[in-house]
């Protein structure tokens, strides 16, 4: 409780079958799946599900209003809460912005939403429901970098102010969204390839080594060279 988790790897490396199996969205075919030591097996679906949050790689609204699809996390959040979690997930300008704010329609799909204000806004309606477990499925993608980073900020700010009970679990392709994990969890081929945290990794993980410094390398070299002047 209180750390953040982040899983990285390629695409097909198994990142998205792993985090599924928390809230049994299905079960494993072998070996378990312990919470706070007992098997998800164990527990009532029911229960087990509102107590974790996902928010999927493709961000689904459903038709209706702002207000209705934040509700579907916890159907008595006040106002309040709403604004709450609307601001934490980087949402409330896009609310703001828009006529009747809360009750502004939702077309289906989300549809007159753009990508990065659809992911904000399941975002929104996961952190509503005060989950345990945050279950972020690549869930920052279409974000720029700033906005990816201010939301990891709140959402730590958020689960410290919650006497850090919550655990935040980062799917992610982009090495910098998951540099700051207290753990990352290098996935190749459905199967760990590396645990550890960014440094550790740097040093022991050639899989790693080779995500990071693809994505970095130029951004390092150009940082080098302005430091240079």
């Amino acid at each position: 409780p209180g750390q953040t988790i982040g899983i990285i790897g390629g695409t097909g490396s198994g990142k998205t079958t792993l985090v599924n199996l928390i809230p049994r969205l299905y079960d494993a075919a072998g070996g378990k799946v312990l919470l706070d030591g007992v098997e998800t097996a164990a527990y009532d679906l029911t229960s087990l599900r509102q107590a974790i949050g996902v928010v999927p790689q493709k961000a689904v609204l459903f038709k209706g209003t702002i207000r209705q699809n934040l509700l579907w996390g916890n159907a008595s959040a006040t106002d309040d809460e709403l604004w709450e979690a609307l601001t934490i997930a980087q949402a409330k300008e896009v609310v703001e912005g828009k006529d009747n704010q809360l009750d502004a329609p939702v077309e289906q799909g989300g549809v007159n939403f753009s990508g990065g204000q659809r992911q904000r806004l399941t975002i929104a309606r996961a952190l509503v429901g005060e989950p345990e477990i945050l279950i972020l499925d690549d869930s920052a993608s279409a974000l720029d970098f700033a906005t990816d980073a201010a939301l990891r900020r709140a959402i730590a700010k958020f689960s410290a102010e919650r006497g850090n009970r919550m655990t935040t679990i980062i799917v992610s392709q982009r090495a910098n969204t998951v540099r700051y994990a207290d753990q990352i969890v290098v996935l190749d081929d459905g199967k760990a390839a590396g645990i550890g945290t960014h440094e550790q990794l740097l040093e022991s993980c050639q899989i790693y080594r080779e995500i990071y410094w693809s994505q970095n390398e130029r951004q390092e070299a150009v940082a080098q060279k302005g430091g240079e002047r």
